[in-house]
């Protein structure tokens, strides 16, 4: 974790959420002035616990910073609150940069970037990969888009310890969902084959094991089936509905370029469908159970 010395930027973190919150205190022990916002007064309670400081709205947050981040569920709340109805930009320090570190919609992405142009800001986009732990001990894997990026780096580095400078503006936001889209994939395949080896008459510890040592293991197997699923804890700390929110922006992107990718549009569909037929808050861990429970339904 990077650790800042002399005259380091104030820094808005909005978004104190489950990845928000740790991030945020990670800024805040490498030594960054961090003014926080969420509308949750429980993490904004514990962000000033950890020496940060909170504000009451996110305009507060913004006023004189010259880095604000975002970590917001969708593209749109991040655009009402940066330059919508919020307006949390409208004090910032002049040539404040911008770092959206949502999992959003490439195409908001450069339209948010226009409006921040005309206010003389700039931005990039910087989603992140690693899940609540790595949120924790500052090890997330961060994608990064746009031209400011090393501008950027000393923030991005306090809370992460992979930056991949992806490309242009909005490239992190298609690299995220496309990693998503992958992770989830494998996700519905490690759940499918445990049901039918299970419903043969094996032990769905032993499959696990024999594909983690083995071409089929993937972040589920390896990570997420016995801990989250097999164990009936299903609480990995990522929402089902967010996973099929970034497949569904990754679908959308392949339709937009004209691609037919249909393993893609099958997978948005399956996790769709998973979204809808689960508990509002599902853990996205309980496709396990949207598998299993379609897999006998008739």
């Amino acid at each position: 974790m990077a650790t800042q010395s002399g005259n380091t930027p104030s820094v808005a973190f909005i978004g104190l959420g489950r990845m928000g919150l740790p991030m945020a205190k990670n800024l805040v022990a490498a030594g960054f002035e961090v003014t926080g916002y969420d509308r949750s007064e429980a993490a904004c309670a514990s962000f000033a616990d950890a020496g940060g400081k909170t504000a009451g709205s996110a305009r507060e947050a913004a006023a004189g910073a010259g880095v604000v981040i975002t970590m917001l569920p969708t593209s749109a709340i991040v655009a009402s609150c940066l330059v919508g109805e919020e307006d949390a930009l409208a004090e910032a320090a002049p040539g404040a940069l911008v770092i959206d570190m949502s999992s959003s919609v490439p195409a908001d992405t450069l339209k948010l970037a226009k409006k921040l142009t005309a206010r003389g800001m700039s931005l990039v986009d910087a989603p992140v990969s690693g899940g609540v732990s790595k949120a924790i001990d500052g090890t997330l894997a961060i994608m990064v888009g746009g031209e400011d990026i090393e501008r950027a780096r000393p923030v991005l580095e306090a809370m992460g310890d992979r930056i991949f400078p992806a490309g242009k503006l909005g490239a992190g936001h298609v690299v995220k969902v496309l990693n998503n889209y992958v992770s989830a994939a494998g996700a519905l395949a490690a759940a499918e084959a445990l049901i039918v080896g299970r419903d043969f008459g094996l032990d769905e510890a032993v499959i696990t094991d024999i594909l983690n040592a083995s071409t089929g293991r993937n972040n589920t197997t390896e990570n997420k089936v016995k801990r989250f699923m097999l164990s009936g804890a299903f609480n990995s700390g990522f929402d089902l509905s967010l996973m099929a929110k970034d497949i569904g922006i990754a679908a959308g992107l392949a339709e937009d370029l004209g691609l037919k990718m249909q393993l893609l549009a099958q997978t948005a569909e399956a996790w769709q469908a998973a979204e809808n037929d689960l508990q509002q808050g599902a853990d996205h861990t309980e496709i396990y159970r949207h598998v299993d429970a379609g897999a006998h339904r008739g």
